[in-house]
């Protein structure tokens, strides 16, 4: 839970001190008029919708039946063309210093030499990957898709908190809310100029058809390479190779002969030019990473390595998203675009180093503590809502494996009105826009917008009870 003196500071996205904000305006009006018991209709009705196509994530962890609705509140989130533009320009920025920093560690080091980054940071992490070095990816690109989670605390006030750039998910449910609120609220869709997403599947295809394989004959082939169904993200994997009308595949599907990848059809093998993976490094390709792996191909690694097959995103790119790198981030900016950064990090402290360790330990009960390579909300500490004994126990784990832990402010999250139990009511929100890298930079005006339905909480990730809205950009 915030502090009160963190509650009285909280940026409402929709009320200002003065009334309405203008974004917001059309909305406000509508949630006047209309009943609470139609919003309660309109709210069942999207989770018929969604549990009848199927849109679910699954939870391993918890036992029982793993398949979940991602809860979709029916209230939209509002952002203005100026307030997008900003984004989209701070976006872009972090994208393309992101990607010289992943071209940079993998060849010439230049930012570790010049002591902007340590070189322990990069080099003694397990997402840096030795087999990368020295290669060049078709195209320069490396984070092909990128989900940059941005959390906003006032009209002009946007932070990044994360990067996103291994495997990023959500964008199937960006999509699928679209198409949700259009079915659901089209009288009031309709009263708005809202900018479209529904490119956004065309757009991810021109982006991966423009980083095939130089020698590429004709069109090239794509593929969405997927773990299989137990994967708790398969429904978007599924969704995105439908949307793109290319092949789903699993690595049982594929074969390499002669450092060319193919897939097997009942029309005989077909050679695969580019594949958007959403498979772990570590699971790729048995005869270089895990040798117990069964979801990868033997020998995809060095079809890659020859230039006859792109992967996207890129091996080796979870150095990019790493917590650990994530403070560093801003100084990649200046170092390789020699420019200021549009979005500012929220402050960190690296609890490997001694000076932020003692820092952390004397404030744990205001700060939020995560794990370097955590992800999905999991093995992280809200100081202000844990209790003595998690406290206690937290700071018992930090003293012993400080290297894996970062630390932030809690910070006081925007709110936006959300469809609760009680009625519409403020709920902390974050923003996770998609970026595309291909031979340019591509973005949707929008992204996914989380919503931490719990009166208080901070935490927006599904796994751990958050929901989704769809996200509205007006245009000019």
């Amino acid at each position: 839970m915030l502090s009160q003196r963190a509650v009285a500071a909280l940026f409402d996205e929709m009320l200002e001190p003065d009334g309405v904000r203008p974004p917001y305006r059309l909305v406000h009006d509508w949630l006047g008029k209309v009943a609470a018991c139609e919003l309660e209709t309109r709210g069942r009705e999207a989770e018929l919708l969604f549990r009848r196509i199927g849109i679910t994530f699954a939870v391993y962890a918890e036992g029982g039946d793993p398949e979940r609705l991602i809860p979709f509140d029916i209230v939209p989130r509002v952002l203005s063309a100026v307030e997008w533009q900003r984004l989209a320009i701070g976006l872009e920025q972090r994208v393309r210093a992101l990607n010289a920093f992943l071209h940079d560690v993998y060849h010439g080091q230049e930012i570790l030499r010049a002591g902007r980054i340590p070189a322990e940071v990069v080099l003694h992490n397990p997402g840096f990957r030795p087999e990368m070095h020295g290669f060049d990816p078709p195209g320069g690109a490396y984070v092909h898709v990128s989900g940059i989670d941005v959390v906003r605390t006032g009209p002009a006030d946007f932070h990044v908190l994360e990067d996103n750039c291994r495997t990023p998910s959500g964008v199937s449910y960006m999509l699928e809310n679209r198409e949700a609120m259009l079915r659901l609220l089209p009288e009031l869709v309709s009263r708005h100029r809202i900018a479209p997403i529904s490119r956004y599947p065309e757009e991810l295809f021109e982006s991966l058809r423009a980083v095939a394989p130089p020698g590429c004959r004709g069109e090239p082939t794509v593929a969405v390479l997927t773990p299989g169904p137990f994967n708790s993200a398969y429904y978007e994997h599924s969704f995105l190779a439908d949307e793109m009308g290319v092949e789903l595949v699993e690595g049982a599907d594929l074969f390499v002969d002669d450092l060319r990848v193919y897939m097997r059809t009942t029309e005989g093998p077909k050679r695969v030019d580019v594949l958007y993976r959403r498979i772990d490094d570590d699971f790729l390709d048995p005869l270089v990473f895990r040798s117990d792996s069964t979801l990868g191909v033997p020998g995809l690694f060095a079809a890659y390595r020859a230039g006859l097959v792109t992967l996207a995103n890129a091996p080796g790119t979870g150095i990019a998203d790493d917590k650990s790198i994530y403070p560093f981030v801003p100084e990649m900016i200046r170092f390789y675009l020699d420019e200021e950064p549009a979005l500012p990090n929220v402050p960190t402290y690296r609890c490997g180093e001694p000076e932020d360790l003692a820092f952390v330990l004397s404030r744990l009960p205001d700060l939020v503590v995560k794990e370097a390579r955590g992800s999905g909300g999991y093995g992280m500490l809200i100081g202000p809502a844990a209790t003595r004994a998690e406290l206690a126990a937290f700071a018992a784990r930090l003293r012993e494996r400080p290297r894996e832990y970062i630390a932030q402010p809690t910070l006081a999250l925007s709110t936006c009105p959300t469809l609760t139990e009680s009625g519409v009511a403020p709920r902390h929100v974050d923003l996770r826009p998609f970026v595309l890298l291909g031979r340019d930079v591509r973005l949707v005006p929008g992204g996914l917008t989380r919503v931490a339905l719990r009166p208080g909480s901070l935490v927006v990730n599904s796994s751990q009870g958050g929901g989704t809205k769809d996200t509205w950009v007006l245009e000019a």
